[in-house]
């Protein structure tokens, strides 16, 4: 089943709009420098910000300073993603889920263990990749879990449905729901 997917951008793909070092993101997320980007304005998928596509692309134009979006970059991460919609804020958006999120949706034991599915061919191609990292829309992963199952020599990959209704709640405070800073795990949303 196709579905449309939102577009998204991390940190790489957010500096890109603005021509600018992905570290730059992160400053202008810092509460010491002004908070110039509101934290709470993506979302957290393995302790990592994203953000809807139409949010960051406008973000420019709403600062004290003037930033110009490069609609080419945008034009290319569009492109990049297929057939998709252009949310403009995190409450649009599905859930979406990292290998964090996915290793406590079928109880994995180990990190690995979903790293060699996915490197096998296993594992549904990922959603998106966005600044190095996969991305699945939570749907997408729950539709392969039928066929993890039947190919499975050792693991049950069962749904663990109390995450899956947390993930769709908005409410999941598991592993990778937290920013995580220099080693250290920020407040979820900072």
């Amino acid at each position: 089943m196709s579905r449309r997917k939102p577009y998204l951008v991390g940190h790489q793909e957010f500096a890109a709009l603005y021509r600018v070092d992905p570290k730059q993101v992160a400053q202008w997320l810092s509460p010491s420098r002004g908070a110039v980007l509101d934290p709470s304005t993506a979302v957290v998928v393995s302790g990592v910000r994203y953000w809807p596509l139409g949010f960051a692309a406008g973000w420019g134009a709403t600062t004290a300073r003037f930033r110009q979006v490069d609609l080419d970059v945008k034009a290319r991460i569009i492109a990049e993603q297929g057939e998709g919609w252009e949310p403009h804020l995190a409450a649009e958006l599905p859930p979406i889920v990292g290998q964090h999120e996915i290793i406590q949706i079928f109880g994995l034991p180990a990190q690995g263990t979903l790293a060699t599915t996915i490197a096998s061919g296993r594992f549904p191609a990922h959603d998106w990749l966005l600044s190095g990292s996969m991305l699945w829309m939570l749907e997408t992963v729950l539709d392969a879990a039928p066929r993890l199952r039947e190919r499975a020599r050792s693991l049950p990959w069962e749904v663990d449905e109390a995450v899956v209704t947390a993930l769709r709640e908005g409410t999941y405070d598991g592993p990778g729901s937290r920013v995580l800073t220099r080693g250290r795990h920020a407040r979820k949303g900072l």
